[in-house]
């Protein structure tokens, strides 16, 4: 799934393809949106919340999408080819220079503008939010806390205490914390753990190779996420792989046994399963 700064850089792509541009086609190939027509509107802004991605047009109209697991935006001249085939877009908003398509986006919706809180309202505070303060990390923190007992890994991902941390940051967060992924929220600093989140994701705003090292080369970009083969960054042990969560939450964990100690479930295979 898209980490939060993937969606950040994203939203300001697309804003810069489309805001102050006047829709001449629009294109929609999602059923519940199949008889929409944008044209003739003017795209105003596009704005981004943790993972979701608004696109603002005249007249107080919100187009939300959220990427999921697989769905992008992507920027074309008209005409030019699709790097992915057509049956997976699922909708194309024209300009007559610039098309963005949206590919398997399997959540979209038309929304008064003023109504989009009732889609994130819910979320913690987004972690890109260009107006952070510290009440918003307090806050954050607040509801990290909230659960003392809870595996740490799976607290990092609920939207509801920050938005923007995916399973990429939720590993490398719990390395630089030095903690095993399982260990309870309840030992760890509420307040350290999302200024390192909010930092990790900065550092990555705008560009698409997310790095958590500080490296942007193949193969050094990450302490351990992924790292099963070439081992751990830091130590260069072997990096442990196992799922964490239940259900469709569930996520494979990569862990340093050495370098992070703490709970951690039996040695399972290289994708998180036994």
């Amino acid at each position: 799934m898209p980490e939060g700064d993937t969606v950040f850089l994203t939203g300001r792509n697309l804003e810069r393809a489309l805001a102050g541009k006047t829709l001449s086609r629009t294109d929609f190939r999602h059923p519940a949106l199949a008889t929409v027509d944008l044209t003739g509107r003017s795209v105003v802004a596009v704005r981004t919340v943790g993972k979701h991605l608004f696109t603002r047009f005249s007249g107080q109209l919100s187009l939300h999408s959220h990427l999921k697991m697989d769905g992008s935006w992507e920027i074309y001249r008209p005409g030019e080819r699709w790097r992915h085939p057509a049956h997976q877009i699922r909708v194309i908003l024209g300009t007559p220079d610039t098309e963005a398509v949206g590919f398997r986006l399997h959540e979209l919706k038309i929304l008064p503008t003023g109504q989009e809180s009732r889609l994130v309202g819910h979320l913690g505070p987004d972690l890109l939010d260009p107006d952070w303060t510290p009440a918003h990390a307090a806050r954050a923190a607040a509801a990290l806390a909230a659960e003392p007992a809870r595996e740490l890994g799976l607290a990092l991902l609920d939207q509801r205490v920050m938005a923007g941390v995916g399973n990429l940051y939720k590993t490398e967060i719990c390395f630089l914390l030095g903690v095993s992924p399982w260990t309870p929220v309840s030992e760890v600093d509420a307040l350290q753990a999302i200024t390192l989140a909010r930092k990790l994701l900065l550092a990555n705003a705008w560009r698409f190779e997310q790095s958590t090292t500080g490296e942007v080369a193949r193969g050094r970009r990450t302490w351990v996420y992924e790292r099963t083969r070439q081992g751990c960054f830091r130590c260069g042990g072997p990096v442990r792989v196992a799922g964490q969560g239940h259900g469709v939450e569930a996520r494979p964990t990569w862990f340093c046994p050495r370098c992070q100690p703490g709970p951690a479930p039996e040695a399972t295979g290289r994708h998180g399963r036994p």
